[in-house]
């Protein structure tokens, strides 16, 4: 067993600001696809919980869960989204977006299979599908960084509402 400390881990804003400030806008520019495309700002938590989860992400999943409580979020279907598939919460717009996340997030396991990603364009119009496909995207890479760098959960607060 290592009793050592743990080494300190590079700050990227502060090492690579113009990297960092270009994922900053790749985020705002998913969440604004996401907008125009008419997503619910529902799915889009789901989907970053959901890929957080898969991911072992415990600073995404500590913010996205306050966002989406802090959003009117239930307290029952944050708890269930690990089951999802199990449980009667989600609709099948839900549905379909989870599905898609995970094959997104779990690409290594054998791409995007054409039945999730069918069931995807059943019941989202392409730009739809795109702004699932780019949420989804973001979300993962700011998972990787998260876990990398060791940022510390706990600590987030949600914007206060207007």
């Amino acid at each position: 067993m290592n009793n050592s400390a743990p080494i300190s881990r590079v700050a990227l804003k502060k090492i690579t600001p113009d990297v960092s400030a270009a994922m900053g806008s790749l985020h705002a520019a998913a969440v604004s696809a996401a907008q125009d495309a008419k997503v619910e700002p529902e799915i889009l938590e789901l989907i970053r919980i959901r890929a957080s989860q898969i991911n072992g992400c415990a600073f995404c999943i500590d913010m996205h869960t306050k966002d989406a409580r802090a959003a009117g979020e239930t307290e029952q279907r944050v708890h269930a989204l690990n089951a999802w598939r199990e449980t009667p919460f989600y609709t099948g717009r839900e549905r379909a977006a989870l599905a898609l996340t995970e094959a997104v997030t779990l690409v290594h396991d054998g791409r995007v299979p054409d039945a999730v990603y069918a069931e995807a364009a059943e019941v989202f119009d392409e730009a739809q599908v795109a702004a699932l496909i780019w949420a989804a995207t973001v979300i993962n890479a700011y998972n990787r960084i998260a876990i990398a760098t060791r940022m510390v959960p706990g600590g987030y607060q949600p914007a206060p509402k207007n």
